[in-house]
């Protein structure tokens, strides 16, 4: 595995081609530029949409590992891997999940972050390297993120995932590229031209978003991370989020506030034993045990 150039042969990538030739952006009104963006990303859902065959069958082989034990492993450079990393980063507040199970790299490693280290997603060796030192598994599963759909950085990560055992993923923005070639399952959104050619960070970033959005909140779903629509497994770590699982208390449940409240207290803030708790009458140490009988899906022990 070498360290390869620069990609150069920009002119066949939807991503980089020109939306209008005689549009002047510069010339536009702040009124019209918005209009502008706004028409432009209500085209993003419909190519999304077009790739959910793909993505719920990539989504169901993820829960299936992830279930045994498994990690979700997002790698990508520049817009792509911030928005993996933004999106794991994520999870543990919102769904109680360890930070362990869903990871984001990104290329040139946590100062790509907040400033450019552009270069960093020139070598393939890099990206086997940040893989490498996650020791993946069969169990794991390593989403490659590349607008572009060539990115030397994925695709050294995909690979070497590939020859380590892990299911592969990979997603871009533009047909028949590198990274699906490198992965179990090529998950394509051709957006189109960018209003700023070139520039990912717009329709090629929001469609990104969205399919990591699917990712994990749907894995979390199906791990039993939530009830009905509420987010029960919510870590209590601020006045906020305090005050968020007090609602979901009392919603799930039709407590007061001051019942959710305290059986809270006696949960150490834990939503979901706060809720069995109250529905069934045990007590917490009971409610722990049933919750783990039931592999952590709250229906099983309240009903809906």
């Amino acid at each position: 595995m070498t360290t390869n150039p620069p990609n150069t042969d920009l002119d066949d990538l939807v991503t980089e081609a020109v939306a209008d030739d005689s549009l002047m952006l510069d010339e536009l009104g702040v009124a019209e530029l918005v209009t502008l963006m706004n028409d432009r990303d209500a085209t993003i859902p419909v190519a999304v949409r077009e790739a959910l065959p793909v993505i719920a069958t990539a989504i169901e082989a993820t829960i299936d590992r992830m279930r045994r034990g498994g990690r979700l492993i997002y790698a990508g450079a520049g817009t792509s891997g911030r928005l993996g990393v933004l999106d794991a980063s994520e999870i543990p507040p919102t769904f109680g999940a360890d930070p362990g199970v869903v990871i984001g790299l990104i290329a040139g490693g946590p100062a790509a972050l907040v400033s450019s280290v552009e270069a960093a997603e020139d070598s393939d060796d890099a990206g086997a390297a940040d893989v490498d030192g996650l020791n993946p598994t069969p169990l794991d599963v390593v989403l490659g993120i590349a607008s572009s759909g060539r990115t030397p950085y994925v695709i050294g990560a995909l690979r070497r995932a590939g020859e380590l055992g892990a299911l592969t993923v990979g997603l871009s923005c533009n047909l028949n590229t590198p990274v699906s070639a490198a992965a179990d399952f090529g998950i394509e959104i051709p957006v189109g031209p960018e209003i700023v050619t070139g520039s990912t960070r717009l329709a090629a970033g929001t469609a990104t978003k969205m399919v990591l959005n699917m990712f994990s909140t749907v894995s979390m779903i199906k791990l039993g991370k939530s009830y009905r629509t509420l987010m029960v497994d919510v870590k209590a770590t601020n006045a906020k989020l305090v005050r968020r699982a007090i609602r979901i208390v009392v919603m799930a449940t039709g407590a007061d506030e001051e019942t959710a409240r305290e059986a809270l207290d006696r949960t150490d803030w834990h939503a979901k034993e706060a809720i069995a708790m109250i529905a069934t009458g045990m007590d917490a140490e009971e409610v722990r045990a049933a919750l783990e009988a039931a592999g952590g899906f709250l229906g099983k022990i309240v009903g809906r």
